[in-house]
């Protein structure tokens, strides 16, 4: 199932396209990310250990091997097809995991050789139920060095409906001046995927793997739910670092 670098440079450039729709000032998030663990591994003695968390066809995994270029950086998604689109095209950034964030042994399956230093992750944990999103914080709690840090960009709605409305309202126009709604969406991306005759034994396994995925998913926790759980799970310090609309940069410090 390999892909030619051609194919993989084409997708995954529609897909960074597309994606801008999604996330409220996507570039400037994702460089706040990046500061904020080049300023948490600062003083690692030997090369910094990074998981990208939902790593997709490797965003965030890319941009962080280019402002820490000693850094292991290890990516873990379930969707084989956006996994082989990292794997050729950000073969460079990242060692790329199949597996499924919060099942039994998806730890196991990342094979690292010593504490997290940082993970990372960007609208890719909404997804998960509020007892899974808890294991899962503890699971990383437990891989990460003390003083090591996690790192969540996501939309995340407020506890009082007025303030999420007009969050949403700040995102919404942000997007219209910068003319990101005129790219194509996620479905759309879908459905020319699905036109890629070199894409198709991919998208077969990943139809196999989640027969009811359709959509781009919402967060649906607030951030101090998420801040609620993340003490739960053994994290002395958490808070928003970096706001846009309903956009947040949510660090937890173990």
């Amino acid at each position: 199932m390999g892909l030619s670098l051609a194919t993989a440079e084409r997708w995954v450039e529609r897909w960074e396209r597309q994606q801008q729709r999604y996330a409220v000032d996507r570039e400037e998030r994702f460089t706040v990310i990046a500061d904020v663990v080049e300023r948490a591994v600062a003083r690692c003695p030997a090369g910094p250990l990074v998981v990208d968390l939902g790593c997709g066809p490797g965003s965030l995994a890319a941009r962080l091997a280019r402002r820490l270029p000693h850094a292991d950086i290890v990516g873990v998604d379930m969707d084989p097809l956006l996994l082989e689109l990292a794997r050729t095209h950000h073969a460079y950034a990242a060692r790329y995991v199949d597996a499924v964030i919060g099942d039994e042994g998806w730890t196991q399956a990342l094979h690292l050789d010593r504490p997290l230093d940082a993970a990372v992750s960007t609208t890719a944990l909404h997804y998960l139920g509020p007892d899974t999103l808890l294991r899962t914080y503890r699971q990383l709690a437990a891989l990460l060095r003390p003083g090591g840090i996690l790192v969540n960009g996501d939309h995340f709605p407020h506890d009082d409906t007025v303030l999420t409305e007009l969050a949403g309202c700040v995102g919404r126009r942000h997007a219209e001046r910068g003319q990101v709604l005129a790219h194509e969406d996620w479905a759309s991306w879908w459905t020319a995927v699905a036109a890629d005759p070199e894409l198709a034994d991919l998208l077969a396994e990943r139809r196999r793997r989640q027969p009811d995925t359709g959509g781009d998913g919402a967060a649906s926790l607030s951030v101090s739910a998420h801040e609620r759980l993340l003490r739960q799970a053994g994290f002395r310090h958490t808070g928003v670092v970096w706001q846009y609309g309903d956009s947040h940069v949510v660090v937890a410090v173990r």
